[in-house]
């Protein structure tokens, strides 16, 4: 148990070198200068010095919810190495499981012999979109679903906002994501061999999906930062800009269960959810008068499961008395 405790904590900073990391380090990089031009569209007096304090305000990175996702980001790598982990739901039998039922319904494997930067492009972009749609699925049913709503509560009990708030989360939510995930390449790996067989790759930049890279280098990193920096509306109608996550983080209630895409914000916008950074300025952050009380990392670890238990136990107890 220690050495998977050690390992788990040693691989932590192999976050800031791997480009399938929010926080790698190429990401934060973007993320700076981005906010470079933000801080020198907005302030009068410029100066290195002033950039820092800009960048790193003690009332934001010292505060008591920053702290939290810190000991989150460590505490949670371990107890997903020590539980979750050998149980996780995995891509392969999802695949195969995809590829038998499209051979069962439909015939053979079609193995369509198409130029190969054909069947790559169609591949990489499947695979984006298909994650983005199922993230938003996810986070929806997250913010819909009263005893999921409790888990998640997690990630929106943020008082400020910093990189790290991205790895705010209870382990049960990274447990749904981790099984989505698996569920997502499943799904395309399995619809690329019945239609292009097993020689399926992806575009990649670094090791990323190139979309996905495009999407981190924009700012990625910005959308949990208290750094305003929107995209302008017509952007704004096809994707989720930083300032329209931080408004998704607003303790305001007219903002509550809004711009819940992850990178493009057309699932918003046919749900009717979107809204655009000039729609909603001078937000705070947090659940409003909902507070969730995750005062502790204790707290942040027991209530929510407490709570989510609460919202399915009342039911149950008024159908028990009902059938007596």
């Amino acid at each position: 148990m220690i050495e998977t405790i050690w390992q788990s904590i040693s691989t932590l900073p192999g976050y800031l070198v791997d480009a399938n990391k929010r926080i790698f380090w190429l990401y934060l990089a973007s993320a700076v200068a981005m906010a470079f031009f933000v801080y020198y569209a907005t302030s009068q007096s410029r100066s290195v010095k002033g950039f820092w304090q800009f960048l790193f305000p003690k009332r934001v990175w010292l505060h008591e919810s920053a702290k939290q996702d810190y000991g989150l980001f460590i505490i949670n790598r371990i107890i997903k190495a020590l539980t979750f982990a050998p149980i996780v739901l995995t891509m392969v039998p999802v695949a195969i499981g995809i590829s038998d039922l499209l051979e069962t319904v439909f015939g053979p494997s079609l193995h369509l012999q198409w130029p190969s930067y054909v069947v790559v492009a169609l591949f990489t972009l499947m695979l984006f979109l298909v994650d983005d749609l199922t993230r938003y699925l996810l986070h929806l049913a997250l913010h819909k679903v009263p005893c999921l709503w409790e888990i998640h509560k997690v990630h929106h009990s943020a008082k400020v906002l910093t990189p790290f708030t991205i790895y705010r989360s209870h382990p049960i939510e990274s447990y749904f994501y981790a099984c989505r995930m698996a569920l997502t390449q499943g799904i395309v790996v399995g619809l690329g061999y019945f239609f292009f067989g097993s020689a399926l790759s992806m575009f990649d930049i670094l090791g990323a999906n190139v979309f996905v890279f495009i999407f981190n280098i924009c700012g990625s990193n910005l959308r949990h930062s208290h750094i305003w920096f929107s995209w302008g509306d017509k952007l704004e109608g096809w994707f989720i800009s930083p300032a329209q996550h931080q408004i998704h983080h607003s303790d305001n209630p007219k903002h509550f269960d809004t711009n819940i895409g992850s990178a493009l914000a057309i699932w918003d916008r046919l749900a009717g959810s979107l809204i655009r950074a000039s729609e909603a300025q001078n937000i705070s952050i947090g659940v409003g008068k909902y507070d969730a009380g995750h005062d502790s990392l204790w707290a942040i670890y027991y209530k929510p499961v407490i709570e989510a238990v609460k919202t399915v136990i009342p039911k149950a107890t008024v159908k028990k008395k009902q059938d007596s």
